[in-house]
């Protein structure tokens, strides 16, 4: 498989990562074999990152991968992100959230240390419920410098955050400086953290110039729901779809968009899945394309989609056209 530099991490990242989270459930939902297997199949197809969190099935997908990791010979074992979602209504401060979410994420990990810690919150302009204020990250002494802290220990190599919620405010943090790696929703239904302005005609909360605030800073981009929950990949719905943006929240509408960006962009043979895949594959500024897995099958798939490598231009544009128009809708 091929890699790609993790910005200013300095790392190769393999094209594909193996993704960890609730909407696939390969580690939580499935027996031990199958968990065995989609580790091993994942490593010999030349993953070698692992993407999870401390709230992934309450820590079953780190407790999992714990003792999944622990079984291999260290000469294989892949690199590790985790994650730590603040409980900003308990009124603990957000330096004792963080060192007990990273201290709790590596005894589950079996780890001394973790490539990658991030910030799982949402960002606003101010905090709310469960979104961190943009200037409670990047001041000084804020979370930011407090995730540093860690890294400083050699509790975390390096350092990022999940740019969702205002995209203004995720700009903020990427342009501080202050954090390795973001995670950004990119894929067919919503394309618009890739684009340098606004598309005209697209109805989708808009991240337009996140990626380019990224580039400007050598932040390393984890590329996350490409499958957009799972509506792109199949018309079988798991009830784990979880919406991160408004418009994702209609899934009637959602698979309505699917269609009509599968119509444009499909290759024949391919599965829709692959079809996704090869969508983000085509954006270089990705550092990687976090996959979601249910099923040993859907990891063929999706290694057969990095095998293909990016999709046509010509397809590309297609798609530009689709969202020129809204999908249709």
């Amino acid at each position: 498989m091929n890699t790609r530099r993790f910005g200013r991490t300095g790392l190769q990242v393999s094209e594909l990562v193996f993704g960890g989270g609730w909407v696939g459930g390969i580690l939580i939902h499935q027996d031990d074999d199958v968990k065995r297997a989609a580790i091993r199949n994942a490593i010999d197809g030349g993953i070698n990152w692992i993407d999870t969190a401390g709230d992934y099935g309450q820590g079953q997908s780190e407790i999992a991968l714990g003792w999944l990791l622990a079984e291999l010979d260290r000469s294989e074992r892949p690199h590790v992100s985790t994650k730590v979602r603040l409980d900003l209504g308990s009124g603990e401060s957000h330096e004792s959230l963080i060192r007990r979410g990273i201290e709790t994420s590596l005894e589950r990990l079996r780890m001394n240390k973790v490539s990658l810690f991030q910030l799982h919150n949402p960002v606003q302009p101010e905090a709310t419920a469960q979104h961190v204020g943009v200037d409670d990250v990047i001041a000084d002494g804020g979370i930011a410098d407090i995730l540093d802290g860690l890294r400083r220990e050699g509790l975390t190599d390096h350092i990022g955050f999940t740019a969702l919620g205002d995209a203004a405010s995720c700009i903020r943090v990427v342009e501080s400086g202050k954090l390795d790696t973001a995670q950004i929703y990119y894929n067919m239904l919503n394309p618009t953290a890739g684009m340098g302005e606004k598309v005209d005609g697209l109805a989708a909360q808009d991240f337009t110039g996140l990626m380019a605030a990224c580039r400007r800073q050598d932040v390393g981009i984890m590329n996350i729901r490409v499958f957009a929950a799972g509506v792109l990949a199949t018309d079988v719905r798991h009830g784990r779809e979880v919406a991160i943006t408004p418009e994702s929240a209609d899934l009637v509408a959602e698979a309505k968009r699917a269609r009509a960006a599968l119509d444009a962009a499909a290759m024949p043979g391919e599965s829709r899945a692959e079809t996704a895949i090869r969508f983000s594959l085509a954006n270089k500024d990705l550092s990687c394309v976090v996959v979601g897995l249910a099923e040993l099958e859907h990891l063929d798939l999706a290694l057969r989609a990095a095998e293909a490598g990016p999709l046509p231009a010509a397809k590309l544009s297609d798609l530009r056209e689709v969202w020129s128009r809204n999908f249709g809708l």
